[in-house]
């Protein structure tokens, strides 16, 4: 398997450090406010990732963090913590916020039907790991202490500090402008490596350590959950473009300065899902779209994976609601395909893939895979191998199986039922599939009109009559 490593910027060959094995980092969400389907594009990159190792016969054990603390609103280690950010903004505990949205992460997680991680860890069950953590870092002289603030990590002592996103980068951080002027940091790019509680206010969540009450530092809890779970080093660790300048190159300089090893051999990143007008969705705005909001606008949260699938991960991708439309048609269409092959009751199944003719959409799909997790070709090869009927239909159908294992399409799944319709809208729907069996065609396109200015899309499928609520 051929990666693409953000470290050298090439793609190079997989090489794990325990033969047929991998050990993946995934960084996971703050849980202070519901992760956006951008966010959800990088989760379904990873879970790919994985589907796709273990599919080539790789061993792979997946570690994801859930940072419930220590993330405060600037990259300067400065503003409010976003998990007490959210607690003011609705009136509940930290613990809670904490609480409800991590449930509402992986609520979306299943719906996108991402394969649950072998290790999930909170920050805050990791406090004590965190702080002995910096006690090697102060012990080992990279550390200084700003009365009031905190202890930060001097980034001037770690002469390959910013290796990850490229020097000339971060050099180009300038103080005001990213990371913000904090007057008694050494250099602009020090970061926290534990944050004091400020004396006048009691923070609901804070310890104790040695240096003082206080939080972790965002960056500490990937270090010292990563180390505890996957070693010194790991293999491969996964996450957002954003994380490269900031977040994944303060984990490489603590991580690094601690063990005096490296901290991941192979760094990847997707990019990021930007809306029409090239921007990229953040919670900032306070407006932006959910996996759960999907599927009360008509949408199975699938046809988004199916969306994430025709794009390389290094690529930006632009959402557009004509392109989720597309989408939908899309695998819609290749479900029916894939349906059609299914045998009748009574007839033998099929188990595993042929030798010959379908075991050349096997080799393309290894290939496709083992090239930088190239999705997009693979969900190609599952295209031309449902409608090449050249191949037997018992063959294709073992092959789109193997592939789904992949592809996490559910493509063979039973058509799912419609959802509630306000019961006026339902019985204008049921009033059309009537008069589409009578072949009265000008009732029908009447009706669907209707719909249509209520705000329900009607579409005649191979399967049948199909309905979707308009997006708003």
């Amino acid at each position: 398997m051929r990666i693409y490593n953000t470290l050298t910027r090439r793609k190079e060959e997989f090489r794990p450090i325990k033969e047929g094995e991998a050990g993946i980092y995934t960084c996971g969400p703050t849980v202070y406010n519901y992760a956006h389907i951008g966010n959800m594009r990088t989760f379904i990159t990873e879970d790919l990732q994985v589907r796709a190792m273990r599919f080539l016969g790789w061993k792979v054990k997946r570690v994801m963090n859930i940072t419930d603390v220590g993330h405060l609103v600037s990259d300067a280690d400065t503003g409010e913590d976003k998990m007490e950010q959210g607690a003011r903004r609705e009136g509940k505990s930290a613990w809670d916020v904490a609480k409800f949205y991590t449930e509402a992460f992986f609520a979306d997680f299943k719906a996108l039907n991402c394969v649950q991680p072998d290790v999930v860890c909170a920050a805050t069950d990791y406090v004590k790991e965190m702080i002995d953590l910096g006690l090697t870092l102060e012990k080992k002289g990279y550390t200084y202490r700003i009365d009031g603030d905190g202890i930060y990590f001097d980034t001037s002592k770690f002469p390959d500090y910013g290796k990850l996103a490229g020097k000339k980068h971060i050099e180009g951080i300038q103080e005001g402008a990213r990371i913000e002027a904090n007057e008694g940091k050494r250099n602009p790019t020090d970061f926290a490596v534990w944050k004091f509680s400020a004396p006048e206010e009691k923070r609901q969540m804070e310890w104790d350590s040695p240096w003082g009450k206080g939080f972790p530092g965002w960056h500490m809890e990937c270090s010292a959950m990563a180390m505890k779970h996957l070693g010194e080093t790991m293999d491969m660790h996964w996450g957002g473009e954003d994380h490269v300048a900031i977040h994944h190159t303060n984990e490489i300089a603590q991580s690094e300065a601690a063990t005096g090893k490296p901290f991941a051999n192979y760094w990847l990143h997707a990019r990021f899902l930007v809306t029409g007008d090239a921007g990229k969705m953040s919670k900032s705005s306070g407006e932006f779209l959910t996996t759960s909001l999907l599927p009360k606008k008509g949408y199975d949260p699938l046809a988004y994976r199916y969306y994430c699938l025709q794009t390389h991960y290094r690529k930006q991708l632009e959402f557009t609601w004509e392109g989720l439309d597309a989408a939908t048609k899309g695998l819609e269409r290749l479900r029916e395909a894939a349906r059609r092959l299914v045998p009748e009751k009574g007839d033998t199944m099929p188990h595993g893939v042929p030798s010959s003719p379908a075991a050349k959409y096997l080799a393309d799909l290894k290939a496709a895979l083992e090239d930088d997790l190239n999705i997009p070709q693979a969900l190609a090869c599952a295209w031309e191998a449902a409608r090449d009927e050249a191949v037997p239909a018992a063959e294709r159908l073992a092959f789109l199986k193997e592939a789904d294992k992949v592809l996490g399409l559910e493509l063979f799944a039973a058509p799912k039922a419609e959802a509630d319709l306000e019961p006026e809208l339902l019985a204008l729907v049921e009033a059309r599939a009537a008069a589409r069996k009578a072949k009265d065609f000008k009732r029908s396109d009447e009706l669907r009109a209707e719909l249509a200015a209520k705000g329900v899309l009607v579409e005649d499928t191979s399967a049948g009559q199909k309905w979707r609520r308009r997006p708003s």
